[in-house]
């Protein structure tokens, strides 16, 4: 078995493991890296002989302590790669510590994609699917929607196979688990052949935006757009599929909008930002007139995703679609009168309603407001004041992002809560896989 750090219940701690934001650490007892799934049964069951913890942790892109454990700690890396392709069945199967980029590729390569998928494809497939990541659809709906099969290693280490036919009780909740469940080993993924998206970008007003917000839905298969706090200046971005051939953005154009206005600039107004809060209003005034209209067309994966290397701490909500532009407005008034400064934009997503227990488009039609703090920059002050206006709406937040909710507001939030709680007492009644984020979400 591949182990790192030092072994053993009572002996010396690893080394702290920090998650992608620099928010989240965690000093388990070992970290094992199984290279098989009879490896991973076995770390868990000497886990539980040991009296230790079990929580398995993708590449850290989650901001809250979802995976974080003083016990063991399992990094499913090693088990990577695709497994199975039916082309008759529309269907991959991964290993579950495959990352969203070397899956976007493979799949490319044998001519197949996603229907969609979010903003960056640096996590794991079992990380992004267990939390929640989705990126924005008017039909298609979030990552773990797309699930149509998995396999999860259980607290008594055996390995179970759900799907809408095989413990389809399982399946329903495990597809977004928040790891509350078992570790995840593969996930049978649907895919259909590869197709052209064609994205139109384009600077729009804040006033028109919003009111235009349930057009720009309607006429368009995947429609987001970013507002810039202390402005009334937004990003408009329309995907939509189209017969190709590929178009992509030029070296030069590419550069300049994804690597030095996206990442390189924005890092440096963020720096002066966090030193000069008084600058901000100002920058954000200059940034947001920065970004010019462009219409480009690529295969998915190029268009959905996004390199993010100017690194944050974020929050997001996930609101009855009919109320996101009420409260968007709300944020923006209150953020307008407060003496908060703001230097990352706010971003506004979709996504159909769905039926997984815990997702946060279950049985609703959904959209998605984040908001977003730069590293190292106080962000309780907002969080705080958003998330109040979020929870009036009924907001739902994303398992992964940065949130105060608990079981009690959940329980109301989501009407098949008790569904999924009891599939977890009858899954790990002694809390193999707990840790302290679980007992406040999920209740003990």
């Amino acid at each position: 078995m591949a182990t790192t750090g030092t072994a053993g219940s009572s002996g010396t701690r690893t080394a702290a493991w920090h998650n992608w934001a620099g928010n989240v650490s965690a000093t388990p007892v070992r970290v094992v890296a199984p290279a098989s799934v009879g490896e991973l049964q076995e770390a868990v069951r000497r886990a539980v002989g040991d009296g230790l913890k079990v929580k398995a942790v993708g590449t850290g892109h989650s901001f809250t302590t979802a995976a974080a454990t003083d016990g063991v700690l399992i990094r499913p890396q090693a088990l990577a790669g695709i497994q199975a392709i039916d082309r008759e069945a529309g269907t991959v199967t991964v290993a579950a510590g495959m990352v969203l980029k070397d899956l976007n590729l493979a799949l490319a390569k044998e001519g197949l994609s996603l229907t969609n998928m979010g903003d960056i494809m640096e996590q794991t497939v079992s990380g992004a699917t267990s939390t929640g990541t989705h990126g924005t659809g008017r039909d298609s709906a979030s990552i773990a929607a797309q699930i149509r099969g998995l396999e999860l290693v259980t607290a008594d280490g055996r390995l179970q196979a759900c799907s809408e036919k095989e413990n389809p009780e399982v399946f329903a909740a495990a597809r977004l688990g928040i790891g509350a469940l078992g570790v995840v080993t593969s996930i049978t993924f649907a895919v259909e052949p590869l197709f052209f998206l064609t994205a139109r970008e384009e600077p729009m007003s804040f006033d028109r935006v919003t009111s235009e917000f349930d057009q720009h839905h309607a006429e368009n298969e995947h429609f987001e757009f970013y507002w810039f706090p202390h402005t009334g200046n937004c990003n408009t971005k329309r995907n939509n599929r189209s017969q190709g051939p590929a178009a992509p953005p030029g070296a030069v154009s590419a550069w300049v909008e994804d690597e030095l206005l996206s990442n390189g600039l924005f890092q440096a107004v963020n720096s002066l930002g966090r030193a000069v809060p008084a600058t901000i209003p100002s920058i954000a005034r200059i940034a947001s007139r920065a970004l010019s209209a462009r219409t480009y067309t690529d295969i998915p994966y190029k268009v959905f995703t996004s390199p993010r290397r100017v690194r944050f701490v974020e929050m997001e909500y996930a609101l009855p679609r009919e109320h996101v532009v009420e409260a968007l407005r709300e944020l923006k008034a209150m953020v307008d009168r407060s003496g908060l400064r703001i230097s990352f934009p706010v971003e506004v997503r979709t996504a159909p309603a769905d039926d997984i227990t815990l997702s946060t488009a279950s049985g609703r039609e959904t959209a998605y407001i984040a908001v977003h703090m730069y590293k190292g920059t106080p962000y309780q002050a907002y969080f705080t004041a958003a998330e109040r206006i979020f929870t009036e709406y009924g907001g739902r937040p994303h398992w992964g992002k940065v949130h105060t909710r608990d079981a009690e507001y959940f329980a109301r939030a989501y009407p098949r809560f008790g569904e999924f709680t009891a599939l977890r007492d009858r899954l790990d009644p002694d809390r193999v896989f707990g840790n302290d984020y679980l007992r406040r979400v999920l209740g003990d």
